[in-house]
This record gives C-alpha cells, structure tokens and sequence, in this order.
C-alpha cells in the first residue's frame, strides 16, 4: 500500500486503528456500563480494577507499538522477509510478559491491592474480577502483536472488523453472565471478568484465521517460523521500553489518581468512573489518530531528512486531522444528553453529580485531542526516551497538583481533573519545543 501524506489517505489508516487501538476501552465502557445497573459499588469497583487492568493491557500494547514501528520501517526499507521475522520477535516476547503478568495477577495483586485500598468492599470485588480477567492477558497480548503486523503494514481493515467482534461477544457474554439471564449463573462482577476474558479468545482466533487465509501474508514470510534471535529482541525491547514506561506512567498515573479519591468513599469513586467512562468514549477518535501517527511519520522518516521533508508534512497534516476530527467527533457524537437513555434515569443523581466535571472535559479534550497527536508524532520518529523523559516529569507534576487539591484545598473532583488540562498543555509545549530543536532529525534506529 503506497502511502501518501494526503488527508483521505490518513483518514483510511487511522479510522480503523482507531477502533483497533481502543479495544480495552471499550471492554471497559461495557463492564462500566453493565456494573452500574447492578450495583454503585460494583461500579465504583470496576472503575478502580478497570483502570489497573488498562495498566496491565497498556504494557502489551507498548511493546507492540515497538513493534509496529520496526515493521513499518522495514517496509520503508523494502524489506518484507524482515517485517515476519519482527512479528515473531514481537509475538515470542508478548507471550512472556503475558506469562509474567498472569502470574502477578493471580498471586501478587492480592498484597498489592491490600496497600493501597481501603474499602473491604472494593478491595473483595477487584480481586473477584482479576481471578477470571487475568486469563484473558495471553490472548490480548497475542492479538495486538497481530494488530502490530496489520497497523505497521498499513492494512487497518480487519482491525476494525475484529474490535467489532470484540465489542459484540463482550456485550452477549457480560449481559448473560453478569446478571445471569440465559440460564448463566449471575456472576457479578467476576462474570465481567470472564466475559471480557472470552471475548478476547474469540476476537484473536477471528484475527489469526484471517491471518492465515490473507494471500497477502505469505511475502512477509509469517508462516515459516524464524530461528529466536536476542539481537533482534534487544533492539525491540530498547525501542518499546521507553513507549511501554510511557504507558505505565500515563495509566498510573490514572490509577493513583483513582486510589486519592478511593479514600474519599465509594461514591465519590462512582462519580469518578463514571467521568472516566465519557472520557474514554469521547477520547476514541484521539487514540485512533495517535496510533496512526506511528505508521505515517515512521514510514515517511528519514535520519538524514532535512526540515520540511515528507514526514514532517505528514506529522502537521496528522495533527490538522487528528486534532479536528477528535474533537469535532468527541463533542458532536457523544454528550451527557446521551448518558441518561444508555444509564437509565434509576440512578441519575450520580449523572447530576458528575456535570461540572462533564463540562469541564470540553477543555480537557481540546488540550488532549491536539497534544496527543503531537507527541505521537515525536514517538513515530523514534525518540522515545525523550518521550518518556517528558511524560515523566509531566505526570509527576500532575499527580503532585492532585494530591494537593484532594487533601488542602476543598476544590473537590472538578479541580481535581483540570489536572489534565494542565497535563497535556505541558505536554504539547514540551513537544513542540522538541520538535523545533530538530534534535529528532539526528535519530536512527
């Protein structure tokens, strides 16, 4: 597939990523959706557990991204009989982690969790949830090795077709086993847990079948198995460790944001997940672009390139895009108006209570829609290390601001969240000033 660096061109790639690339979401958005009608604490549960497992998902799907970017440049390079070989570096190490991951969440998290949670309630319903969600952590960490394959190559449509059948089996299986109709027994949120753990079985064997019947595949030499090559596994793991801590800092930063307000109750945890449940939603179009920003600007890179070269007219058209597209999608197809028919009107003084926030992410996601796309513009042309440099110090400054209005000020959980304004300002500035510097120019990999 040529590339272009024209709009309908990054429109086709990024559409589909962005629903591939939002697969967890919108496991998540579904168990938020279903635990909310069965019970607030449930619902404030999954807000907590839901956002440790994104942590846990986040980390698969950085090194992958490494992954995808090593394979768009060997196809820059012409080199198909190396993007097999890089997917299979990619699927041997995702499978390991994954091995790693499962253990902890089996035998780690319930220590893990007794430092940080107060509540016995909440504390009784994460780890109900992670007994049946930590088996799903091999097949997701599989699929987006797939997804790395499809995403580095440009060919973006099974993707969105899979996240759709993801979407579809998640809704059946968590209806059915959550409130237990269809003779399933009613599982609560362990029957979340292993819904969304199915729906991932379901959703890679879709995506490996697919695999093995594209015609397209066999010039990438994805069905004769390479000899394990550590050279090859180190240049990953140097490329995905900085994207991957980037993720760890991002979600944890989320996740410790959730444990302050754990603190506060569960209720205030409820308002919380459900300002994160619209958020995710309305940050969708984002994460698409931002995840199609790595294929442009890594494909159209080049060490030597001077400024004003092809990759950086891709990366400004990709902002143009990515930043009017997420934002006009986020406000025109998702509002609080919606909330009350998906929610349901039983509970609607914790939608009441949830409005100033609501309002307050018309700026949030002005900030994120612009500053994402721009700093995914910096990961695609490989500097990653000043990428989790600049995250770092951002997220520290972000999580300092939290604790400080939760704790001494009486600014509550709308000041709270405008730290995300103030987060992704400082990171679009940061961006930029790099980008100026033209330090990435001096990059190879």
């Amino acid at each position: 597939m040529q590339l272009r660096t024209s709009y309908g061109q990054i429109m086709s790639i990024s559409l589909p990523i962005m629903l591939g690339s939002a697969a967890q979401n919108i496991i998540a958005l579904t168990d938020s959706v279903f635990l909310y009608h069965l019970g607030e604490n449930d619902f404030a549960a999954i807000g907590f557990v839901g956002v440790f497992y994104l942590i846990v998902a986040a980390i698969g799907y950085g090194f992958s991204r490494g992954g995808q970017i090593l394979i768009a440049r060997r196809l820059g390079e012409r080199n198909p009989s190396g993007v097999g070989h890089t997917f299979y570096t990619t699927l041997y190490f995702e499978l390991v982690l994954a091995l790693v991951m499962f253990l902890f969440m089996q035998y780690g998290c319930y220590y893990f969790f007794q430092l940080i949670v107060d509540s016995p309630i909440i504390f009784e319903k994460s780890m109900e949830f992670l007994e049946y969600r930590s088996w799903g952590v091999f097949f997701a960490y599989a699929g987006v090795s797939i997804i790395a394959l499809y995403s580095g190559a440009a060919r973006t449509t099974f993707i969105m077709i899979d996240t759709a059948i993801l979407a579809g089996v998640n809704i059946v299986l968590g209806y059915a086993l959550i409130f237990g109709h269809w003779g399933f027994p009613a599982m609560g949120i362990a029957g979340a847990g292993l819904a969304s753990t199915l729906a991932e079985v379901v959703a890679f064997v879709a995506f490996a079948m697919y695999m093995i019947f594209d015609k397209g595949a066999k010039s990438w030499h994805i069905f004769s198995l390479p000899k394990f090559d550590l050279k090859k596994i180190l240049q990953l793991y140097k490329l995905s460790l900085p994207i991957v801590a980037q993720a760890i800092v991002g979600m944890g930063s989320w996740f410790i944001f959730f444990g302050i307000v754990e603190n506060l109750g569960e209720r205030q945890l409820a308002i919380t997940n459900l300002v994160r449940m619209v958020y995710l939603v309305l940050s969708i179009p984002t994460w698409g672009f931002s995840a199609g920003i790595n294929t442009m600007v890594s494909k159209f890179y080049r060490p030597a390139q001077a400024a004003g070269g092809s990759a950086n007219s891709g990366q400004n058209r990709l902002v143009v895009v990515g930043g009017y597209h997420a934002h006009h999608v986020a406000h025109r197809a998702f509002s609080t108006f919606l909330l009350y028919p998906l929610l349901g009107a039983d509970e609607a003084s914790l939608i009441d209570d949830a409005k100033q926030v609501f309002y307050l992410l018309v700026l949030i996601l002005s900030a994120f829609s612009i500053g994402a796309v721009m700093f995914n513009g910096l990961i695609g042309a490989g500097a990653t290390w000043f990428g989790l440099k600049l995250q770092f110090f951002c997220a520290i400054g972000y999580l300092v601001y939290i604790f400080f209005v939760v704790n001494f000020t009486s600014g509550g959980l709308l000041w709270a969240w405008a730290a995300e304004i103030f987060y992704w300002v400082a990171m679009l500035g940061l961006t930029i000033w790099y980008l100026r510097s033209k330090r990435w120019h001096a990059l190879r990999w």
